[in-house]
């Protein structure tokens, strides 16, 4: 069995727990996120996904798990900010992330190249390396496929300009790409409760990520002040 076979594997129908946390948030800490991430993994989780080079070492110090690692970036003149350069696919490799997730959307990247044209030369440089579409519409996903990502996520619908408003989960769409390519849908965004992460793995996806009902209280916190106000 070869490394992505066994890790696909290893997550198949399996949760996987997103820890991050911005640095405006509360818990931004590599210390902290790495707790988040035991403590997730004494909870039944998988698989981890990890934002920055800091946060995704420490993780490994905690947990043997495999993880989805992002760099987000913020640049001037492009609205991708989910590992947006080769420069962040660079540094996910050396660090040896098991999986690198990159904005697989349509919107022209920091380089003013679009996703069709930026791909190419990283799944050319990066041979062994499995890469995980984040998309937010069915064509971006169609697109990704052929392109040679490794598997398909959810985690962008309801977060580009052009599907702000979708009903999350997107189990339209999940079950759309769960019909129409052979390769691992992983559903993410927007999945707050139990019984919808069931849901979503009834329409047959390969593994869900969830993150914010889990690991950000700040979030939580407010869903329970409005359901008051």
């Amino acid at each position: 069995m070869n490394k992505k076979q066994k890790i696909f594997d290893g997550i198949k129908r399996q949760l996987i727990v997103s820890c991050q946390a911005l640095p405006e948030e509360p818990l931004h800490s590599p210390y902290i996120m790495g707790k988040m991430a035991y403590a997730a993994m004494l909870g039944g989780a998988k698989g981890i996904r990890a934002n920055s080079i800091e946060d995704i070492r420490e993780i490994k110090e905690m947990v043997e798990l495999p993880i989805i690692g992002i760099i987000k970036k913020t640049c001037d003149g492009s609205d991708v900010f989910i590992t947006p350069t080769c420069q962040e696919v660079e540094l996910l490799y050396q660090e040896g992330v098991d999986i690198i997730a990159l904005d697989a959307t349509k919107r022209i990247r920091p380089d003013g190249k679009t996703i069709s044209e930026q791909f190419p030369e990283i799944r050319a440089k990066y041979k062994d390396q499995i890469f995980m579409a984040d998309c937010s519409t069915f064509e971006e996903a169609k697109v990704a496929y052929e392109l040679g990502f490794d598997c398909l996520g959810t985690t962008l619908s309801g977060y580009t300009a052009y599907t702000n408003g979708k009903s999350l989960p997107d189990l339209e769409l999940i079950q759309r790409l769960v019909e129409s390519f052979p390769i691992p849908v992983i559903a993410e965004g927007g999945i707050w409760t139990p019984e919808e992460l069931k849901r979503v793995f009834d329409l047959g996806v390969h593994t869900a990520v969830v993150g914010t009902a889990i690991t950000r209280p700040m979030e939580i916190t407010k869903r329970f002040v409005s359901a008051i106000q």
